[in-house]
Formats: C-alpha cells, structure tokens, sequence
C-alpha cells in the first residue's frame, strides 16, 4: 500500500464544509491517495463559496497543482433548500473567511460533471469517486454519460441513514435531502457503490481532546482546522450536547485507507423521492429478495454500519499530524 502503484486515484466532490477540510486534509495527507481533483457542489454553502472554500484548501495545503472544477449550483429537481449557516458558518469555514480575500488560483473552465466524465474516461477502472456533499454533480455524469458506470472503479459517499433516524429531519440525512433525486440516481448505479452514513459516522466521535491536540501540531492545515474547528464544535456542544464532533466526511476518507475497521452489509438502497415526510430518506431492501418492488433491478450497495470509531480517529489522526511530509 505503500507504492505508488498502490495509491488510488480519486476525484473528491465535495461543498466545504468543516468536516470537509478535514477529510480533504486528510486525504491529502494519506500518502495512500492520489487526489487528482476536487469537484465542487452547492450545500453547506452556495457553490460559489464551497468553490471558494476548495480553492482555498488547496492554497493552504501547497497543492494548487490539484484542479478546482465548479459544479451544480442546485438540485436536479427542486430549489436549493439553503446553506447550513449555523453548522459550519456564513462561508462554510466557521467564518474565518478574511475580509478581500484574493485567491492565487482560479477554477478550471470545465463544468464539475464534465471534468468528472473526462477524467474517468481517460483512466477507465482507476478513479474512485469520493462524494461529500448532494450527489447531484455525480448524477449529472449519470446522466450526460450513462455507460461511464462501466469506467468508475468504486463510488464512496457520505450520506445517508439506511437503518437509523436522520440529521436533518427524522427521517433524511442532510446530503441527500439536499437532492434525494441525484441521490437516487447515483444509488442505481451499476458501479460499486460504497455508504458511509449516519449508520456509522454517528459512531466516530472525535473528542474535545483530539481537536485541541489539532491545534498543537503546527502545520498550515492544523492551523486551519484549529481556526474553523471552534464553531463546528460549538454547534455539537449546543445541539447534541457533546464535547466533540462526528468526522462524517472523513469516514470515507477512513474507509478507503482502512476498511478492515468497518463492517459492511449489502442491500438495494432507493431513495424517497415524493413530497412528504420520508422525503431523502434512503431505504435498505429488507426482504429475502432483494429485486422486490422499488428495489427490483437495483444493485447492492456496500452500507457501512459498525466500526472501531477510537482507531478510526486515531489513524486519522496521525495522517492529519503527518501534512507538513505528506500533503507536499
């Protein structure tokens, strides 16, 4: 694993978003991964900021050599429902955005889905799709190029709640009521698909503790998160009443390093598209025949539901405290 014949070539999608620095971050600094571009979506910001935001992060970890491709700016078929402000800041980085600030780099021309079908096209079986946000830049590849399923070696996403309550509303996960309809879409895909959601990212909790460790490791990335960290952290303790956060978008990050931590089961997944209550839920085929109604003719999906959250944590971070070698 240590090669670089072993490093995997992945795409990060993602609308940061705290924890979405911190998973790009860690990524970055995995030694394991080779991030060769970061798609940008509308979410925990408008996708001018998470574009903004994706620009910044590579700025801070000395890899402006990684393309920033901007995409969707809505849902496929309903209105954006809003930023999640009060989560992760006016700007999607615990406000710490300066005031002017000017960015070296620029996004590429290319539209997130285009560059998304290019680059598969162009290493077909080698790029894993790395989703951390709505699905809807990945649907929209789905859809302008169907048989690119055939060339996509795995899609590993955040999102979802497959046998637990949702984070949003009772029954829906927040990326996914973001755009049930991509989500949909993206779960049919023919591709391997991989869900870390709240099944088991609510089992990663990364204490008060770790985040002030984060703070002493004396790297521009660590700087970072200790900046942004606070507000994320403040909304766990005010919320949910915890001192610590759950690393959501990283545990795809963990999985792709580390999946004999994660235990796995497989099932059709179709996502609740209609207007009411259930709307964004994502539902497992709990039937002995998994090609029953809804589910008929939809592939399994690898659902993570357990894992060692204290190893997890602890990989991550000793890859995080790694990123002044690593992410350069």
């Amino acid at each position: 694993m240590s090669t670089d014949s072993l490093r995997k070539k992945i795409i990060i999608d993602t609308d940061p978003g705290i924890d979405d620095a911190m998973a790009i971050f860690y990524a970055l600094a995995s030694g394991h991964l080779e991030v060769s571009g970061i798609t940008t979506v509308f979410g925990n910001a408008p996708v001018d900021s998470t574009t903004r935001n994706a620009l910044r992060l590579m700025e801070i970890a000395g890899r402006e050599d990684i393309p920033v491709a901007a995409g969707a700016a809505r849902p496929l078929a309903m209105p954006y429902r809003g930023a999640a402000d009060f989560v992760h800041g006016s700007d999607g980085q615990g406000n710490t955005t300066p005031d002017g600030l000017v960015l070296r780099s620029k996004a590429v021309a290319e539209r997130a889905c285009d560059y998304i079908i290019r680059t598969v096209r162009s290493f077909p079986g080698e790029v894993t799709l790395v989703p951390l946000g709505p699905l809807t830049n990945i649907a929209l590849a789905l859809m302008l190029e169907p048989d690119i399923a055939a060339d996509i070696r795995e899609i590993v996403l955040m999102g979802g709640n497959a046998f637990g309550p949702g984070n949003a509303t009772p029954t829906a996960e927040a990326n996914i009521l973001n755009d049930p309809e991509a989500a949909d879409i993206v779960f049919g895909a023919s591709c391997p698909v991989t869900m870390c959601g709240l099944d088991v990212t609510e089992k990663i909790l990364m204490t008060g503790a770790d985040i002030d460790r984060i703070g002493s490791m004396n790297t521009p990335q660590s700087a970072h998160l200790a900046a942004i960290l606070p507000f994320y952290r403040a909304f766990y303790r005010t919320w949910l009443k915890v001192d610590g956060i759950y690393v959501h978008d990283s545990t795809t990050i963990s999985w792709l390093l580390h999946p004999e931590l994660f235990r796995t089961v497989q099932h059709p997944i179709r996502v609740d598209t209609s207007d009411g209550i259930g709307r964004g839920k994502t539902w497992p085929s709990r039937g002995t025949s998994a090609g029953e109604g809804p589910w008929q003719d939809r592939p399994k999906v690898n659902i993570c539901v357990g894992v060692d959250g204290a190893a997890a944590v602890k990989y991550e971070m000793e890859h995080l405290g790694q990123c002044h070698t690593a992410c350069v």
